[in-house]
C-alpha cells in the first residue's frame, strides 16, 4: 500500500515538469506560426509605406483603389486620386500596396 502511495507522488512530481515543457512547446509553436509572420508583413507594410512616391498605385483602407499625387514626410499623410480630379488627404498608415503593381527589376 506505501509503495503505492509513492508511486503516485513521483509520479506527480514529475508531471509538473512535464506540463512546464509542453506550455513552453505551445508557446514556441504560436511564436513560429503566428506571431513571427505577423512582424514580418508589418515590417512590410511599414517599408511600403515609407517607400511611396508619386505615381504609385495604391489601395486606401476602406478598399478605394488610387493614385499617389503626392507625399507629405512631415505631416505622415498623402494625397491620393481616387477619381479624375478627385483627390484626398489620407493618413499614410492607411495606404496599402493594392496587389496590380508590376514588379520591379
Amino acid at each position: 500500500m506505501i509503495t503505492t502511495v509513492l508511486a503516485a507522488e513521483a509520479a506527480q512530481q514529475g508531471g509538473g515538469m512535464g506540463m512546464l515543457i509542453m506550455m513552453v512547446a505551445i508557446f514556441a509553436i504560436m511564436y513560429f506560426f503566428m506571431i513571427r509572420p505577423q512582424q514580418k508583413q508589418q515590417k512590410k507594410i511599414r517599408e511600403f509605406q515609407n517607400a511611396l512616391k508619386e505615381g504609385d498605385n495604391v489601395m486606401v483602407g476602406g478598399g478605394i483603389h488610387a493614385t499617389v499625387r503626392r507625399v507629405d514626410l512631415t505631416a505622415g499623410t498623402v494625397d491620393v486620386e481616387i477619381a479624375r480630379g478627385v483627390v484626398v488627404t489620407v493618413d499614410k498608415a492607411g495606404v496599402f500596396a493594392d496587389g496590380t503593381q508590376q514588379p520591379q527589376k
